[in-house]
């Protein structure tokens, strides 16, 4: 892939699965923080599925859109978008009811310092969304950061291993799941949790960041020796599937690929393609953040994007001196500081 029409095409590919799985949603949908650097792709993925499953369910992109460009080619795209910060009480009841809700809404990087925002986005607006949505479908976006660094060897978190979320982050969003678990008792509202780690986009991502450091000669770091990922694409569309595997109390779904990747090894993969070598600081940690998806991966199928796949259309972009959003996904930290 040589553009970023080219990639965006490849990403929102439907499986003849979710094309499947569409046309049994009955209702709208609604992708809520659209702006996001998954949204736009979700849309899209959606959209085509509607357009071949040949049904007419409207697909809405709610965003606070700071710049007009998302917006115009959500809409050149058949999307219905709506700007809207929904922290105005005026704007959230201003949302159409749509049966079908995938909420992306948060914050992430930045909380150090602004914390409170972080937990008044992924803790406070989720209630209040859901007591705007108590007849909808909900599956709203988490982390595996909720989960405790786990011992490489030993095990994996699968969802019932017991939450421990390490800095404020984390801990607002599983802020975030407790609140709307609470109306999820309250009003029998279906949901699902999808915690997710790392989703892989050629323009950003941590294969991205280590063949990047890779090329240009800078050290990698191994304190986080270990890490799970999934093509963007793929956890875009288990996303959509998801709506289908909605209950209440919430359902919980891990969302990553089936590997546990070594740092060392993705560094080294890169360096070879590359023809360069890898340099490296500090030492695998016996501990990293590692989630066993296989329950997912059970309901959906392998992710059909490969990582060695990945590998090659990130050496490749790399290479190419591709487009990037230059935002680090920081996986290297250990005390959820972000």
């Amino acid at each position: 892939m040589k553009t970023i029409q080219e990639l965006e095409v490849f990403m929102t590919e439907p499986s003849q699965a979710l094309v499947e799985d569409i046309r049994k949603l009955d209702g709208d949908l609604m992708i809520v923080g659209v702006g996001g650097k998954m949204g736009p792709t979700l849309a899209k993925m959606a959209k085509r599925a509607n357009d071949k499953a040949g049904v007419s369910k409207k697909v809405y992109g709610v965003s606070r859109f700071s710049t007009p460009d998302l917006r115009n080619e959500l809409n050149a795209f058949g999307i219905h978008t709506i700007s809207a910060d929904l922290l105005k009480e005026e704007d959230l009841q201003a949302l159409p009811q749509v049966k079908n809700i995938i909420f992306m809404a948060g914050n992430k990087f930045g909380t150090v310092g602004n914390e409170h925002f972080t937990w008044a986005m992924n803790a406070y607006l989720p209630g209040r969304f859901a007591e705007k949505f108590p007849e909808s479908r909900i599956v709203s976006f988490s982390t595996g950061n909720v989960y405790p660094l786990t011992d490489v060897i030993k095990s994996h978190c699968a969802e019932d291993q017991p939450v421990n979320p390490i800095g404020e982050y984390a801990q607002s969003c599983l802020g975030r799941e407790r609140v709307l678990t609470y109306f999820s008792h309250k009003n029998d509202t279906p949901m699902l949790f999808f915690r997710l780690n790392y989703a892989i986009d050629l323009r950003y991502g941590v294969l991205l960041e280590v063949a990047r450091q890779v090329y240009n000669g800078q050290p990698i770091d191994l304190t986080m020796g270990n890490v799970n990922v999934i093509w963007q694409g793929d956890a875009n569309e288990y996303a959509i599937r998801s709506l289908l595997h909605t209950d209440s109390p919430p359902k919980i779904l891990n969302v990553t690929g089936p590997e546990t990747i070594s740092v060392r090894w993705l560094a080294e993969a890169f360096a070879k393609h590359f023809k360069k070598e890898a340099v490296f600081v500090n030492e695998e940690q016996p501990t990293a953040l590692l989630n066993d998806a296989s329950q997912a991966h059970k309901l959906f199928g392998y992710p059909k994007v490969t990582m060695q796949q990945m590998i090659e259309m990130t050496a490749d972009w790399v290479e190419k001196d591709g487009y990037t959003y230059n935002k680090p996904t920081h996986f290297q930290e250990r005390q959820g500081a972000f």
